[in-house]
């Protein structure tokens, strides 16, 4: 072994080592946000995914499909500060973000002082996003990018960590605002909540209408959280992997894309999707006990990476394309 390849090999050393003190503590928060949150194991991992990346998540589900509580309880259980905002076409940017008030001291001088927003957490449920005006969306996408605010022409650095996880009616549209695409392309990852299945449905009936109802615990610290996603970058990820992102990415784009998207899209992802999928990619397979993921997370996160950063043409969705089924046959492909 030369002299030049000692510090690799007890990095990766290290690496294993802080995996495997981290993994029981990923598995133990997994378990007990799956106590409480039914039939959902597919939604709760990708937050859980969304989180370890460091990230913003996007859920997309009817009302009363549990997104508040899975957030109130990832809150819990992950050890974070969690509060909740409710978006209304009239909430204004201070409602987040916080604003100065004139305060005048026992000698009657005077002097501006900053009352901080909601914002100043470490865990933001931002409910039914869509339904703030552009001007607030803008508000929240300075602080979701750029981790700290601007009021007054001064700056506030935010918590650490510092997740929004935000909630959209996909079918009542009315009164809304569109995100539009600079916003979106903020979010690691855009979650569907879909209905649970009968079972799970009837675990919810019993043990959620008795006297006491499950409720979250504590498994992680703030601490444990941070290391956990200093060490999801630290992950190795193999070039087979990279090339299968590369690949998938790069296929969805319309000009260069993939000969299966021609003419059927307005946009496709950037290079910040590639950045998504990396960093997903490596919390996925620490969710499921590996340190290093494989093709088939690549496969798994390719539609919750990929589905909020591209567009159909009007001709394909005349056509019925939709943006899934693309997704599904470019990933097919790997």
């Amino acid at each position: 072994m030369t002299h030049g390849s000692a510090p690799a090999t007890s990095l990766d050393d290290g690496i294993v080592a802080a995996a495997e003190s981290c993994l029981a503590a990923v598995g133990q928060a997994r378990e007990a946000i799956h106590g409480v949150i039914f039939g959902q194991e597919r939604v709760v991992d990708l937050a859980l995914v969304t989180i370890l990346s460091g990230g913003h998540g996007l859920l997309v589900g009817l009302p009363g499909l549990a997104k508040t509580k899975l957030v109130e309880t990832l809150g819990t259980v992950l050890g974070l500060d969690a509060r909740r905002v409710q978006f209304t076409p009239d909430l204004m940017p201070s409602d987040i973000l916080g604003t100065e008030i004139l305060d005048e001291d026992a000698e009657r001088r005077r002097s501006f002082r900053f009352v901080k927003g909601p914002v100043f957490t470490q865990l933001l449920m931002a409910d039914e996003i869509n339904r703030a005006s552009p001007r607030t969306q803008s508000a929240l996408l300075q602080a979701m990018q750029e981790h700290f605010v601007s009021v007054a022409g001064e700056r506030h650095d935010l918590p650490r960590p510092f997740h929004v996880l935000a909630t959209q009616n996909p079918i009542e549209q009315e009164g809304t605002y569109p995100l539009p695409e600079a916003q979106l392309d903020r979010f690691l990852l855009e979650i569907d909540v879909g209905y649970p299945d009968r079972a799970a449905e009837r675990r919810i009936l019993i043990e959620t209408t008795g006297v006491e109802e499950s409720r979250a615990r504590s498994v992680m610290t703030t601490d444990a959280l941070l290391a956990a996603q200093r060490l999801v970058r630290r992950l190795p990820v193999g070039e087979a992997v990279i090339d299968a992102i590369l690949d998938l990415v790069r296929s969805a784009r319309p000009d260069s894309g993939d000969p299966l998207v021609k003419g059927k899209l307005l946009w496709g992802p950037g290079p910040r999707a590639s950045q998504a999928l990396t960093l997903a990619v490596r919390a996925r397979a620490l969710i499921e006990g590996r340190v290093a993921p494989s093709i088939a997370d690549v496969k798994a996160l390719a539609e919750p990476v990929l589905k909020h950063r591209m567009a159909l043409s009007f001709a394909a969705r005349a056509d019925g394309e939709t943006v899934p089924g693309l997704i599904t046959q470019l990933a097919g492909k790997l």
